[in-house]
């Protein structure tokens, strides 16, 4: 059964604190300039080296601002609201959290988590299906990461996906393929970890 991000049992993980600092993720693998906790940004570094020749991982965003959080959280329960009339309350936090977190358990925000893709040395991505940040709706629910409808090359890429970043401890949000974290509330409860190690980052501490 798939767990989602407003499960209560995700509110329930403690959080130990480690204290790790947010870095900056190299050029190469985040043009964008994604930071993520140091722990993780060393398991990403060894997963792009486990890569075949000729492809690359590359990390869209890491950590996210609380408020930067909010707007999404927001923007896309409109967006449920419009293709799920009369759903609110509870109801409409569960749709909501198959694709957006809540803030309180946001693996972004805690600087544990980084939506990326796959690359060739040109910087061109390679087929994984439907774009990141594609919702469920847009996408038909092709954004999650066991989903039907795909072909077999985004299917193949998915899986060495899987590979390289499970290899490092990393666990996947199963309805977006691109979402992957690390050391939150949502990865201790996944892996049976008995507390999460990053929680929320200091805006001081992310700047």
């Amino acid at each position: 059964m798939t767990i989602l991000l407003s499960d209560p049992r995700v509110r329930a993980v403690p959080v130990v604190e480690c204290g790790e600092p947010v870095v900056r993720l190299p050029r190469a693998m985040s043009p964008e300039g994604a930071r993520v906790r140091s722990g993780l940004a060393e398991r990403l570094m060894a997963a792009d080296l486990a890569l075949p020749a000729g492809v690359l991982l590359h990390v869209v965003e890491g950590h996210r601002t609380v408020d930067a959080q909010r707007a999404i959280i927001t923007s896309y329960a409109d967006q449920v609201r419009a293709a799920h009339p009369g759903a609110e309350g509870d109801e409409l936090e569960r749709l909501t959290s198959r694709f957006v977190s809540p803030v309180g358990v946001a693996p972004h925000v805690a600087g544990a988590a980084v939506d990326l893709t796959l690359v060739d040395v040109c910087g061109d991505e390679l087929d994984l299906g439907p774009p990141i940040d594609a919702t469920p709706e847009q996408s038909d629910g092709r954004c999650w990461f066991a989903a039907d409808g795909i072909g077999a090359d985004a299917r193949a890429h998915r899986e060495l996906l899987r590979r390289v970043l499970s290899a490092q401890g990393l666990v996947n949000y199963p309805t977006e393929w691109w979402h992957w974290s690390f050391g939150d509330r949502y990865w201790a409860l996944v892996t049976g970890a008995p507390h999460a190690t990053y929680g929320p980052v200091a805006e001081a501490n992310a700047a």
